[in-house]
């Protein structure tokens, strides 16, 4: 009896296996996707990397255990961007941002090293099967910003404190020139080339330099807070660049020009998730909700606030564009129509712009 008992228990035991298999062993939990950042600077409490870390951040919050992310900061363009693109891809990383320009051509070598792996080329404009690019339209907050310092100033003299002489720094300038000379046509802007995205003690001297020759406001196109500080410091005004900078300059900043990250990086990861990821080319604005302007400083009128943000919707939704000549020819600062009346720049003519504006004192990259 005892022996018939086992062996139909041992019979029922051998049925159970192979005909319910995953009840006779656990099943492998799914993988969170493995994401990797590169940041050019240090992370710092605002600036460039600080957005993109914000955007980190967001993909986190929004995909939770579905992902994992990591960064690693202080990355210069070249070899060292190339080797630490390398070793994410090596340790699984299966989508990998570059957020810097300097990181386009490494950010490409490495791609074809790891077809399978998905690159994000921030600022870049090379693509490959496996590398998508994707900028924001910075210059549409430079106008609006541009419009708040031509309000604002008192000598009618702006300061510009510049990285590279590259199409996006040229955009910004003139967008900026354009919109100030919008509402104050005798404006000016008085540019300084430091050749250097972040050098903090530079951008300082550049900034107070500026200021002793009549600018009582300032913007910039650097990496640091650096001219926030000196702005503070010397009682004078600026625009905030990439982040809201009030913490560094409370009584200085007029306004800030951010970038919003987290949208589209939550979007990429989404994509690389559930199997639409394609390389592509994106670049959005103020109506894609990339590029803000706010942050209004505390000197700053209410009528003007409404003035920008007024102007900030008609961007948004058409009706404005920053590289388009309304009234008159646009000119460049040696006298060349460089956009007819009637007419707007289109992507391709804004992406190769290599002029200043009508009332930039300076030349590209001197």
């Amino acid at each position: 009896m005892y022996k018939n008992l086992a062996g139909r228990a041992i019979l029922a035991w051998a049925a159970a296996c192979f005909l319910t298999p995953a009840f006779s062993q656990p099943q492998a939990s799914k993988e969170p996707l493995k994401i990797g950042f590169v940041y050019v600077t240090p992370v710092t409490d605002a600036g460039w990397v600080r957005q993109h870390e914000e955007g980190r951040k967001a993909v986190d919050a929004a995909l939770g255990g579905k992902v994992s992310t990591t960064f690693v900061e202080n990355v210069p363009e070249g070899a060292d961007a190339e080797r630490v693109i390398r070793d994410l891809a090596q340790q699984g990383h299966r989508l990998i941002f570059t957020p810097s320009f300097g990181y386009m051509e490494p950010t490409l070598k490495v791609a074809r090293d790891f077809p399978g792996v998905k690159f994000e080329s921030i600022t870049g404009y090379k693509t490959a099967p496996n590398v998508a690019t994707a900028n924001a339209r910075y210059y549409e907050g430079r106008y609006l910003a541009g419009i708040a310092a031509g309000r604002m100033t008192k000598t009618n003299m702006a300061g510009y404190v510049a990285g590279f002489p590259i199409p996006e720094v040229l955009q910004g300038i003139n967008a900026f020139t354009l919109g100030m000379r919008s509402v104050n046509p005798n404006a000016k802007v008085a540019v300084v080339w430091l050749n250097e995205w972040f050098d903090p003690p530079k951008e300082r001297d550049a900034a107070m330099a500026l200021f002793n020759q009549n600018a009582d406001v300032i913007a910039f196109h650097t990496g640091s807070t650096a001219v926030m500080a000196a702005a503070q410091e010397r009682g004078k005004l600026a625009v905030a660049y990439h982040s809201d900078m009030r913490k560094i300059a409370p009584d200085a900043q007029i306004v800030a020009v951010t970038h919003q990250w987290g949208g589209y990086y939550t979007e990429r990861a989404r994509a690389v998730l559930d199997g639409s990821w394609k390389s592509g080319n994106v670049w959005g604005g103020v109506k894609e909700g990339m590029i803000r302007v706010g942050d209004f400083g505390r000197k700053v009128p209410k009528v003007v606030q409404q003035e920008v943000l007024a102007r900030q919707k008609d961007i948004a939704e058409g009706r404005l564009q920053p590289f388009r000549a309304v009234a008159a020819d646009v000119r460049d600062n040696e006298g060349h129509v460089v956009i007819a009346r009637g007419t707007q720049l289109n992507d391709e003519q804004i992406l190769k712009m290599n002029w200043l504006a009508e009332g930039v004192q300076g030349r590209v990259g001197r």
